[in-house]
């Protein structure tokens, strides 16, 4: 076949010839050392931390672009929305690209686009609120450029535990990188005076990023590192492309209906068991922990005896699992006072992400290896299935938690409730005029 041709449908996604992977993929190393790969990890882990800092810097100073814009709340919740419209809808654009082109040029053009809108968007006019909706949406063409791609790079420089080492690693900017967004863009809009400045911080390091991607960061070959030494990857099609990934999409649409079920059911219970006690919040989350729990461990050891049972698990698991999202945000915003929920929200995501799904796929991997005997594809099902059953046991502990919270939970809130600083000032007359000082000048 010629190089020009395009490629069937169904040939082969290994192949024994010789023929080269395409234009895309002259010049590129087919050995990266050890070294020059650490590199590599660190500048995408750095280009990720941006990532999220971006997303979150926004969130960080809501409350002032809404005072700014003079709009809601559901204004300025299409913020959010746009963007992970563009991000969601674009990501298989570059995923096609990435597959097919130079990842470094794809992820560098990305990058420039994104921190050039971030800074534009910085300079919206008072009265063109359309024109910020507009930049959120196009920063999602650049984030979606990057975060379809980096993680295949990884891919091509380490395989089995190293690749799930530096996974691990390249993900850890997520929980980081959140919590980043939240305090820079409160504490850069606080001392500039201004919520402009806080989007006006990650363009420049994103600027850095781009010079980091085109000279130090170095094309690996696609597969390089998997391929066994007699065959070669052929490229294939789009439409073969999502005939393979198209077997994800059950598991995919359990997800999005689970989803959707058990935030609705976990609010409207929550709702109503709220009539008979105050503590309703944490119970439900508990329930839900508890019950996701067994159908969680049933779905796991059902996986190779029957698909359509191990199906029918994850989808009760998931829904009782769904249940706490919502409620859990609540909780959080009624414990804590105004002032304070933020940095509130900040931790919360640093330590969940910490906890969860930053070190959890790292954790899970080493388990799995530690049970592995041999590498035969029975003990890599069966090492990777009994170090899955931990997600079981951690949904215990967690609902274990949610009970001991329903102990203290209306002390908390009525704390919350009930604060007020001490040196939050108050009125009092002064040379027969009144005068604001604070409270603790007037304690006894």
């Amino acid at each position: 076949m010629s190089r020009g041709e395009p490629m069937s449908d169904s040939a082969p996604f290994f192949s024994s010839d010789s023929e080269a992977e395409g234009p895309e993929d002259q010049g590129t190393a087919t050995r990266v050392s050890r070294g020059r790969a650490l590199v590599i990890v660190f500048v995408l882990c750095y280009i990720n931390l941006l990532n999220y800092m971006d997303r979150f810097t926004v969130a960080g100073v809501l409350p002032d672009i809404e005072h700014y814009f003079g709009i809601s709340d559901t204004e300025s919740g299409l913020l959010q929305t746009v963007f992970i419209c563009s991000y969601m809808f674009l990501a298989p654009v570059f995923g096609y690209l990435g597959d097919r082109y130079n990842r470094k040029y794809i992820m560098s053009g990305g990058i420039t686009f994104w921190s050039l809108v971030t800074l534009a968007s910085s300079y919206t006019p008072k009265e063109h609120f359309w024109a910020l909706l507009l930049t959120r949406g196009l920063v999602g063409v650049g984030e979606a450029s990057y975060s379809t791609i980096a993680p295949t790079i990884i891919a091509d420089l380490y395989v089995k535990s190293k690749r799930t080492n530096m996974l691990s690693i390249f993900y850890f900017a997520i929980p980081v990188g959140s919590g980043l967004g939240y305090i820079v863009g409160s504490q850069v809009s606080s001392r500039a005076k201004d919520w402009h400045w806080a989007l006006r911080v990650t363009p420049g390091l994103g600027l850095i990023a781009v010079l980091l991607l085109l000279f130090v960061v170095k094309e690996p070959k696609r597969g390089a590192v998997e391929a066994r030494p007699e065959n070669r990857l052929h490229q294939t099609s789009w439409l073969a492309d999502l005939r393979d990934l198209s077997k994800n999409l059950i598991f995919g649409a359990i997800t999005c209906v689970t989803g959707v079920l058990g935030v609705a059911s976990g609010v409207q219970v929550s709702r109503q068991l709220r009539k008979k006690t105050a503590r309703a919040d944490p119970l439900v989350c508990a329930a839900g922990l508890l019950l996701c729990a067994p159908f969680l461990y049933l779905a796991i050891m059902f996986a190779q005896a029957s698909t359509v049972a191990t199906y029918v698990f994850i989808f009760f698991g998931e829904t009782f699992l769904s249940m706490n999202w919502a409620i859990v945000a609540d909780i959080l915003l009624y414990v804590v006072v105004p002032t304070r929920r933020s940095t509130a929200e900040a931790l919360q995501i640093v330590v969940s992400h910490l906890l969860g799904d930053a070190g959890s796929p790292y954790l899970i991997g080493v388990i799995s290896d530690s049970l592995r005997k041999n590498d035969s594809f029975l003990w890599q099902f069966r090492s990777l299935q009994f170090s899955m059953l931990l997600c079981a046991f951690v949904a215990v502990v967690g609902g274990a938690f949610f009970l001991g919270t329903a102990v203290y939970i209306e002390r908390d809130r009525e704390r919350a409730e009930n604060y007020a600083p001490t040196d939050e000032p108050i009125v009092v007359p002064k040379s027969g005029r009144s005068t604001r000082v604070p409270v603790s000048s007037v304690l006894i």
